[in-house]
Order: structure tokens, then sequence, then C-alpha cells
């Protein structure tokens, strides 16, 4: 008895160290490096179509700036079409502040970098993970 314990043991041992040396899906690395200044932090949302301008991504992430640059990992993303949408939130309230004409007062960009003229949009801003990891650069 002691001697199947052992092995049940040990397998699933060998089975838990296989999981996390094999991690689930893909990485997605984003990198910002024209920030204006070092204040605040900027957050960032992986969405899907159905999460994108609705609130949180489905996976969200903030960094610290660092000489008006940050670099996020988004880690273990199964493929599929996505966009990412950052936002220097200078004043730390997590979220997007307006002037009283309805302009953004903090800058913020999304994938692809898409000049627009209006509210971001999904199709112009989605990217397609496959098989390999991606690098992604945007722009404020």
């Amino acid at each position: 008895m002691k001697a199947l314990s052992l092995i049940i043991t040990l397998l699933l041992s060998v089975t838990l160290a296989q999981a996390q040396e094999n991690p689930k899906g893909k990485t997605i690395t984003v990198t910002i490096e024209n920030i204006k200044n070092n204040k605040g932090n900027v957050l960032l949302a992986l969405h899907t179509e159905n999460t994108f301008m609705k609130g949180k991504g489905i996976k969200n992430a903030q960094s610290k700036i660092v000489d008006g640059k940050i670099t996020v990992t988004f880690k273990n993303v199964e493929s599929g079409t996505y966009a990412v949408m950052a936002l220097h939130d200078e004043n730390e309230n997590d979220q997007m502040d307006f002037e009283d004409n309805g302009m953004p007062k903090e800058s913020y960009g999304i994938s692809n970098n898409p000049a627009s003229y209006g509210p971001p949009q999904f199709a112009s801003a989605k990217f397609e993970l496959k098989s390999e990891d991606l690098d992604i650069n945007i722009m404020f």
C-alpha cells in the first residue's frame, strides 16, 4: 500500500511539473515608448470583440512608467482575435478623464495604432494570436 501511495505521489509530481513547464496559451508583450511623463500608471486591457469598449478586458494589467516607457506581458493567452487598449492614468483614479467637451484628458492608445476621429473600433484594433508569441507596440 505504501508503495502504491508513493507511485501515485511521484506520478502527480511529474504531471504537475510538466504542466508548469508547458504553460497554456501564448504570450502577448505590449510596449509603449512615447509616454509624455512618468506620472501615474498605464492601465492595459486585453479584449475580445465581446468585451471591447464595455469595461474590463479578459486580462488586465497596470505598470509604473520609467523614463516614458512601459512593457507589460499578458501570459497564457489562447489563440484568437484580440485588441489591446492602454490608458495613461496620470491621476491614478483607474479611469479615463474627459474635458467638458467630451475629449479625453489623458493619453490612450489601441493595438495597430489606427488614426481615429471617434471612439476606438474593434475592427481597426484587432489582431490574430496564432501559434507564436506576439510583440505589440502602442503609440499614445
